[in-house]
Formats: C-alpha cells, sequence, structure tokens
C-alpha cells in the first residue's frame, strides 16, 4: 500500500496516524512512493489555494492513469480536497473507488481493515527521519479570516485532550524521535473549547518532561490575545526552541480590518516588542499576503516598511487568490495578478538582505544543530532559530568527522549564502 501526503505538516500527522491503523491491520504501508506499482494507493490531499488543489488533482489523476494500466488495484482519496469537493470529484473523476473527507480518517480505515482500533488512537507510522516529528495538538479554528477557507474544510477549533497528547509524545520519544514540532491552525487557542481557557503554556511545559524530547518547537500561533504564559515558557523553558512561526498577514490597519484579523497594527508591533523584549534571541518567522482586495500603493508601502524595520528571521509572502466559499470571495479583487507578483517580489527582495545582513552576523559564532541528513560531501544541519524544510540550513564538511541524522553537535560558523549557514564541527 502506498500512502502519498500533499500539502502541511498537518496533513503529515493525519497520514502517519492511517498509516498506523492499516500497518497494525497487516498491510505493508509505504509513503509518498513514486512507484505507482500498488494494490492500494491512498491520496491524502490538500485543498487550501489554487495551486496545492492542481497539484492534488494531477496527483490523483496520475494514479488513475496507473490504475486503468493494470500497475494500481484500488485508489481512494481522503484529506482536504475531497472534504470540500466530494461530490464534483466523484462526477469528474469516477475512476477513485471511493472519497474521504479530511473529518473522516476513521473512514478509510474502516473501509480498508472492516474497523478502527481505538488503542491505536494515538500511534503514528513516522513519515518524517527518524529524530522530529510533527505534533498536532487541534483541529480547525475559529477565526474566520475572510481570505481562509480552513474553517469550511477543518470546521471550528477543536483541542485535542491534553492527556492523548502526552501519550502520543512519549510513545514518539521512545521511537528516538527528539525534536517535537508543536502544529494546529492556531496552536494559541489550545483548551478554550475543552477547559475554558487557553492552556498551551501548560501543555508545552507537560511535554518539556518528557524524557528523550530535547528540542520542543511552536508552529502556526494567531498573534490576537497571545498568551503571557507562552512568552514565560520560551523564556525559561530550556527545551523550548527560540523559535516562534506567527502568521501576521499585514500591517496596515485598512488591510487588517478587511482581512478580519481581530488586530490592530498598535498590537501587532507591541507583540513583537514583547517576544523580543522577553526572549531577546527569539527566532520569528511570519508570513505575509500581499494583493488582498483594496491593498492601495500605500497600505502596500507600509508593509514593506514594516518588514524593512522588524526584520524578521524567516519571512514568507504570499500573492492573494480568491477562495470559493470565503468573504473575501465576495470583494472586487482589484489588484491585478502581475501587480500582486511585483509586490510579492519586493518584499522577499527586502527579506533576502536581511537575511543575508543577519547570516553575515553569526559568521564566528558557536551554534548547537541537529543533523538532519547527508547530501554529497555535506552533513546538512539545523540549529534551534530552523525548522525542517521551510527554514534555512546548515552545512557541515563531511570530512570533518562522522555524524548520523539525529545527532546534536557544536558547529562554528564559516561562512553563509542568502538563507543557508556553512559551518565546522567546533572543538
Amino acid at each position: 500500500m502506498n500512502v502519498v501526503t500533499l500539502g502541511c505538516s498537518k496533513n503529515v500527522v493525519d497520514s502517519e496516524h492511517v498509516m498506523a491503523q492499516l500497518a497494525a491491520a497487516g498491510y505493508d504501508v509505504v509513503f509518498d512512493s513514486n512507484d505507482a506499482d500498488a494494490d492500494v494507493v491512498v491520496v491524502n490531499t490538500c485543498g487550501f489555494i489554487g495551486d496545492a488543489k492542481e497539484e492534488s488533482i494531477d496527483t490523483i489523476l496520475e494514479f488513475v492513469r496507473a490504475k486503468q494500466e493494470g500497475a494500481v488495484g484500488r485508489l481512494f482519496v481522503i484529506g482536504c480536497l475531497s472534504e470540500r469537493y466530494a461530490e464534483a470529484l466523484r462526477e469528474e473523476i469516477p475512476e477513485v473507488d471511493e472519497y474521504f473527507g479530511a473529518r473522516d480518517f476513521r473512514g478509510i480505515v474502516e473501509r480498508l481493515t472492516g474497523g478502527y482500533r481505538e488503542e491505536l488512537e494515538t500511534s503514528r507510522r513516522l513519515t518524517t527521519p527518524s529524530h522530529y516529528a510533527y505534533l498536532k495538538i487541534s483541529e480547525g479554528c475559529n477565526w474566520r479570516c475572510a481570505y481562509c477557507a480552513i474553517p469550511i474544510i477543518r470546521g471550528p477549533h477543536v483541542s485535542v485532550p491534553m492527556e492523548k497528547i502526552i501519550e502520543e509524545a512519549r510513545g514518539l520519544a521512545a521511537e528516538g524521535v527528539k525534536e517535537l514540532i508543536v502544529v494546529g491552525q492556531d496552536t494559541t487557542f489550545y483548551g478554550v473549547d475543552l477547559y475554558g481557557r487557553r492552556r498551551l503554556g501548560e501543555l508545552l511545559r507537560r511535554l518539556a518532561r518528557i524524557e528523550g524530547i530535547e528540542w520542543i518547537r511552536l508552529h502556526y500561533t494567531y498573534p490576537t490575545g497571545f498568551p503571557d504564559e507562552v512568552i514565560e515558557v520560551l523564556r525559561d523553558e530550556p527545551k523550548m526552541c527560540r523559535y516562534i512561526d506567527i502568521p501576521l498577514q499585514h500591517i496596515a490597519d485598512s488591510q487588517l480590518r478587511a482581512m478580519r484579523r481581530s488586530i490592530s497594527k498598535a498590537e501587532t508591533v507591541e507583540l513583537i516588542a514583547r517576544l523580543r523584549r522577553e526572549v531577546p534571541d527569539i527566532a520569528i518567522r511570519t508570513t505575509l499576503l500581499v494583493g488582498f482586495p483594496g491593498e492601495t500603493e500605500a497600505d502596500f508601502a507600509e508593509l514593506e516598511e514594516f518588514v524593512r524595520e522588524t526584520r524578521f528571521d524567516r519571512l514568507g509572502v504570499f500573492p492573494y487568490s480568491p477562495e470559493e466559499g470565503t468573504p473575501s470571495e465576495d470583494m472586487e479583487d482589484d489588484v491585478p495578478d502581475e501587480e500582486k507578483r511585483r509586490r510579492a517580489d519586493r518584499i522577499m527582495e527586502v527579506q533576502r538582505n536581511i537575511s543575508l545582513e543577519a547570516n553575515v552576523a553569526k559568521i564566528g559564532r558557536r551554534m548547537r544543530v541537529i543533523v538532519d541528513r547527508r547530501e554529497g560531501d555535506f552533513f546538512v544541519a539545523r540549529s534551534q532559530y530552523d525548522s525542517p524544510e521551510v527554514d534555512q540550513e546548515i552545512l557541515i564538511p563531511a570530512a570533518g568527522g562522522e555524524l548520523s541524522p539525529g545527532d546534536f553537535c557544536d558547529v562554528r560558523i564559516t561562512s553563509c549564502e542568502e538563507y543557508d549557514l556553512y559551518g565546522e564541527l567546533a572543538g
């Protein structure tokens, strides 16, 4: 059986839970195999933005062709795309044996195994390198930003009970995981639905007590009402990476209101200042959205100046595209696509210069890193300030010593590029 996962880290976790159930039922499970020769193929799709939808459909059609040629026995589609467009997909691509949505992973397990095993609910079949794993603590979102389809696809915010999260994390640690990457659509909202208040700080402290876990990294934090306790944990807990992913989307008040972000420019600036004041060495990653309906040249200039002044450690930017069913779909998409791309490119040009200057300043610095893999003549590693797959890496000459994935070591930075560092093992 081949399980193919598209989209975000939250989809990765979903696939890993499904794979554990299927493996326990006797299936020989592989993941993301390019080999189309499989008795059963399960494609876990993404339906968030246009490019992701296109990739998901192309992947489905690729396996449909393999099925028609006899290389694939049965084909199933799960995840966000089929949650949102199941009826249309059944009509347009009837060759798929069955579609299951993002809220029905139990359904695919029952279809293939005859029953869902509750005792395996926290079990995973890891598809990441064995030394790190994503830990999903919640599902869905309550914020309903004007451009976002996640509440439509995944529903309202639902926290995973804390004891289940701790049990899952302990299981991962027992398998050799050393770094937990905590994810959710909004991790800071964790606990409100179950416990009547935000309890992310408490959860992080409990995760830090698990033997074998050495790094805990926090992703996808919503800025509105950011919990003070989380800042305290980032400051005080040695296992917490001094790193935070906090998608801000924009800074102009007119755009924040139009996007329904429930936060102002002044509040955003104060939050960043507070994070840097309380956790002086913190690396802040953000995501921005340009070309949203009504974004004027003045709005964009304000955003560009904000990026220059704030000097984010990591930054991604996306041109706006309307999503079916979202409030912004009814707004006039009045920024031309070419101008959206120009604005995105301009922000990334500013960020490239910021990143290069920051990396030059790191030359000569000693850093603790975790090794992810070997590529040719280099070991590829990361510091606590970098998340896998999305952030920069540190390249260490393989001739300098023998290292293995998951090893921690100290390196001295010797040179850099805009988005990568080079280092040597420090004695």
